[in-house]
């Protein structure tokens, strides 16, 4: 039979609960269960006046709207407060009746603008959300995976410039001075002269000036003319784009840990730090991360630090048809190299960079019958290069090779391959539509907040499902036990009966 009119319940008026409109397992029904708001309170006192001015939107409220645009993967705020106008379940996480009015679309970009920018209230939202992780005790850190993923940022790539490319400061460089400094010396080497670097050391972003002379020859690089903060990044084999680099580590069971955004042409070895700085006060056993970060100076640095860095293996960049690196044997004692032809290559100079340079004789490759699988060089010299800190580059292939730190490394793509993909695909991560960096560690961290968030409320709910079921088996077990103490106490006093009946002497009990 076929049903007409259907519509007739559009004017239909009735009464309802709110909280009966939010399935009981619906997603933002156990978010909400599984943290105390009221923490964002204490975090935004600061940024409101007490005694003047017009009544504030809620705080939280406020801070909300954001989340679950960053825990749906919505495009824009707009289609956010689109969707919260027509969704029952996202008023009554906001607070709102079916008759309250949503704030505007630009209400977020204006408090962020006047109370929230230059703060680290974001970052503060992340470390209290996985504190809250931590308290049921479901962070690892005793092996902690790093990595960087790559965020398109809102700008054309057609709308650019050219400008200097200024030389960028390495985090380790005072360090590695002093190790050059100690290496020359030790040789009977003079010191070498400083750098004369008038210009200020600057990354792959920063608000150049756009009036900026550039000298002829001059190295230049592409800026961005709508953020310039971004980095030009070649996104696979021919597309090229501006992006943000995003470095997030994680536990192994896929807990992330900490964040930090930078220009997306920084190579990762340069922007390490500052992730470091705050994952290293979990005291974590291992750190495992991608060829990228398998420098000297971060080798060096975990290993001083007690932690064991796991890197993978890298292919020799030789050319096809020479003898490989390793084939060139290192003398601790001589300080010298031996090739394979057993001849010696004796110490030159420690450069700039920090590499040791061996050099061979001139005389003895000239006649060498292997001279063509060692070097192409006109002057028939062979130079080989080793870092002031190679030593700590072979402690960690050392680890690599350990029992079981093969199985360890491949749980890579379990953990922070996983969550860069979840975070693409169902949180709007490939793309941002902010401009600047600081908008982005906005979205990164709240993207990441969501993300510890939503899987702190699946295992809460179900460990809350469970709990009925674990008490009603032990219900089980007790009953049973009851049943059969109650059933052999029946025989026993069964057997007695027959046996006083049959006039047997009854054993004492």
């Amino acid at each position: 039979m076929m049903t007409k009119n259907a519509d007739k319940k559009r004017e239909q008026m009735i009464m309802f609960c709110m909280d009966d409109m939010v399935p009981q397992n619906h997603m933002l029904r156990l978010i909400d269960k599984a943290i105390d708001w009221d923490f964002i309170y204490d975090l935004v006192e600061e940024k409101y006046c007490l005694d003047n001015g017009r009544p504030s939107m809620d705080p939280v409220m406020l801070i909300k709207i954001p989340f679950i645009q960053y825990l749906y993967g919505i495009k824009s705020m707009r289609q956010t407060i689109r969707e919260i106008e027509v969704n029952a379940a996202y008023r009554w996480f906001l607070g709102l009746d079916m008759m309250d009015p949503v704030p505007h679309f630009s209400t977020f970009g204006k408090n962020y603008t006047r109370r929230f920018k230059d703060t680290d209230l974001f970052e503060q939202i992340f470390a209290k959300i996985l504190e809250d992780c931590m308290k049921f005790n479901l962070v690892d850190t005793e092996q902690i995976f790093v990595d960087s993923t790559h965020v398109k940022a809102c700008a054309n790539s057609k709308k650019m410039r050219k400008r200097v490319a200024h030389e960028q400061a390495l985090w380790y460089e005072e360090e590695l001075q002093k190790e050059i400094t100690k290496d020359r010396e030790a040789h009977g080497k003079k010191p070498l002269k400083e750098k004369n670097r008038n210009d200020p050391p600057s990354g792959g972003g920063g608000c150049a000036d756009s009036q900026e002379e550039i000298a002829e020859g001059a190295k230049t690089q592409k800026c961005s003319t709508t953020d310039p903060e971004s980095g030009w990044f070649r996104k696979g084999e021919h597309k090229h784009v501006f992006a943000y680099a995003v470095e997030t580590a994680c536990d192994k069971h896929g807990w992330i840990l900490g964040y930090s955004v930078h220009p997306g042409n920084e190579h990762d070895s340069r922007t390490f730090k500052p992730l470091y700085d705050k994952i290293k006060d979990y005291c974590p056993a291992m750190l495992v991360a991608d060829g990228g970060y398998r420098t000297p100076a971060i080798a060096r640095e975990l290993l001083m630090n007690g932690i064991e860095p796991l890197f993978p293996y890298k292919r020799p960049m030789t050319k096809d048809g020479f003898f490989r690196k390793y084939e060139y044997v290192y003398d601790e004692n001589y300080d010298c190299y031996l090739c394979p032809e057993n001849q010696i290559l004796s110490y030159r100079t420690t450069n700039r960079d920090g590499y040791k340079e061996y050099q061979s004789c001139q005389e003895v490759c000239t006649k060498c019958p292997s001279i063509h699988k060692c070097t192409e060089s006109k002057n028939h010299v062979k130079v080989v290069m080793r870092h002031v800190w190679e030593e700590y580059m072979e402690m960690a292939e050392d680890i690599r090779h350990t029992l079981g730190n093969k199985e360890i490394y491949e749980l890579r793509k379990e953990t922070i391959e996983r969550i860069f993909g979840t975070a693409k695909e169902q949180h709007g991560f490939r793309y941002t539509q902010y401009i600047g960096k600081a908008r982005m560690e906005l979205k990164a961290g709240l993207t990441f907040a969501c993300m510890n968030l939503k899987k702190l409320a699946r295992i809460l709910e179900n460990r809350a499902s469970k709990t009925p079921e674990f008490f009603g088996f032990l219900r089980f077990l007790v009953e049973e036990s009851l049943y059969v103490e109650k059933w052999c106490w029946k025989q026993s006093q069964h057997q007695l009966c027959l046996q006083s009946e049959a006039g047997m002497k009854v054993p004492a009990l």
